[in-house]
């Protein structure tokens, strides 16, 4: 297993990555440094992310969770930058209920690749995991062009 932590607009982020996938980003700094191919990657896709220059991640993944987890973290993968996606919509790919929804999208371990940012409630945004909660959820989708609530 091997960590780095990158600098970002919202934080440092520590990523994690493990038998050459990505596993984990956390917001925190780890003060890991690891010259593992998958984490150099995820670091130069996370610049290019925050610069503006990249719309889509192209990386390995291996989040762990349960299986309706890893549904509703495959729906929020569907969802294409700039736009967002009701837990009532992920729900019906996904099954389960727009509430079951919300807590998968908070046990998100890769959150920004796996967007849980672009899941909104229908007429708020919801919450947000990660560290900032909603001011970074905002911030993230200021970042897309995403038309906010």
């Amino acid at each position: 297993m091997g960590r780095l932590t990158v600098e970002s607009p919202v934080g440092a982020l520590t990523v994690t990555a493990e038998a050459g996938a990505v596993t984990r980003i956390a917001w925190l700094n780890a003060d890991a440094c690891d010259d593992d191919p998958v984490l150099a990657d995820a670091a130069a896709q996370l610049a290019g992310y925050f610069a503006g220059t990249r719309q889509a991640f192209d990386l390995p993944l291996a989040p762990e969770g349960e299986p309706f987890q890893q549904r509703v973290w495959q729906a929020m993968l569907e969802i294409p930058y700039g736009s967002v996606a009701t837990y009532a919509e992920i729900s019906e790919k996904a099954g389960g209920n727009p509430r079951a929804v919300g807590t998968a999208c908070g046990a998100n371990p890769i959150p920004i690749v796996i967007p849980c940012h672009r899941v909104v409630g229908t007429g708020h945004m919801g919450g947000y995991s990660g560290a900032g909660g909603l001011v970074t959820k905002h911030r993230l989708l200021a970042l897309e062009g995403a038309l906010l609530l």
